[in-house]
């Protein structure tokens, strides 16, 4: 959003207006609606055409379909936003591309979405439904520690005690920090040739859970006492944990972004994992309402600790 705003794009943004630890950018036009509740979207839109009509919160078909319904005739571009968990896990080979197939047998989230994009595969085909796909790959900001738990692992970390690391924490992972997804996405909004077409974002740093494991306790000023679990372990324990092990953080990925700068020439992520831990464990320090320990999960992670530890 802000990255439009600086590119001195006409932006609204569509929600419910409930979140104040999130204050809109200047220059920005809220509409106030809940986005499942047809009638209220409409209403918010009504007398509105727009360039590009982005999506983040559509998790199922049912969701895409109210857009297509509300939106078409009325964008030069609909963006769905998709997930880079869609491609085939375990992948059959690396880097990953945009014609990697899509296949997750683990993950009902990552099988919605590419129900998703099925559908509006087909909406593009029968009636030219003007949709771009993009598939993130774990974006982050200041506020995502990307372990699992968020704040529960690092204060973890901070108390001395040990943290849970997936494998044997070798499997390499890509994460992309907020600024460097946008500004890759904005300018593919209203770009013609991306109609039809699906792109992924991802940056090219790529890590080992160990490491990024040990780039958040330096952050914090401390060593992170690691201990490994089998993901089959961790969903044996925990299904809804274990799904996003099994259908997507548990398989090494890289990513060819060959295509996403085929549009946006000469984008690449400036921003290494080390400098983004910095920035999440600065901001959680610096807002204590958010230092909220999951008892849940901070009881599972003494229990696998204790099963798989070293003693």
């Amino acid at each position: 959003m802000r990255e439009a705003v600086a590119r001195d794009a006409e932006v609204f943004v569509l929600n419910r207006g409930q979140s104040a630890d999130r204050p809109l950018p200047a220059g920005v036009r809220e509409l106030r609606a809940d986005v499942r509740d047809a009638g209220s979207v409409r209403a918010a839109v009504d007398g509105l055409d727009f360039d590009s009509v982005v999506d983040f919160v559509a998790f199922a078909p049912e969701h895409v379909q109210a857009d297509i319904d509300l939106f078409a005739g009325r964008t030069g571009q609909y963006v769905f936003i998709s997930t880079a968990s869609a491609y085939q896990k375990p992948p059959s080979r690396l880097p990953i591309t945009e014609s990697t197939p899509l296949r997750n047998p683990y993950w009902q989230y990552s099988r919605d979405k590419i129900a998703c994009e099925d559908l509006l595969v087909a909406q593009y085909r029968e009636s030219g439904f003007p949709a771009t796909i993009v598939r993130p790959s774990h974006t982050y900001d200041a506020t995502k520690t990307v372990l699992h738990g968020d704040w529960t692992s690092l204060a973890r970390m901070r108390a001395g005690r040990p943290v849970i690391v997936h494998g044997d924490g070798t499997s390499l992972w890509t994460v992309t920090h907020n600024t460097d997804f946008a500004r890759a996405f904005v300018p593919l909004l209203g770009h013609s040739r991306t109609l039809g077409e699906a792109f992924h974002i991802t940056s090219d740093d790529v890590l080992t859970w160990d490491q990024i494991a040990r780039a958040l306790g330096a952050a914090l000023g401390v060593e992170p006492t690691i201990v490994h679990v089998p993901s089959d372990a961790i969903a044996a324990a925990d299904p809804e944990w274990g799904a996003g092990l099994l259908g997507d953080k548990a398989h090494s990925v890289t990513f060819d972004n060959s295509k996403l700068r085929s549009v946006v020439p000469g984008w690449h992520a400036v921003v290494p994992f080390e400098q983004g831990a910095r920035q999440i464990a600065d901001w959680y320090l610096a807002h204590p309402a958010w230092q909220v320990v999951d008892a849940r999960a901070d009881a599972l992670m003494d229990k696998l600790a204790a099963d798989f530890g070293v003693a």
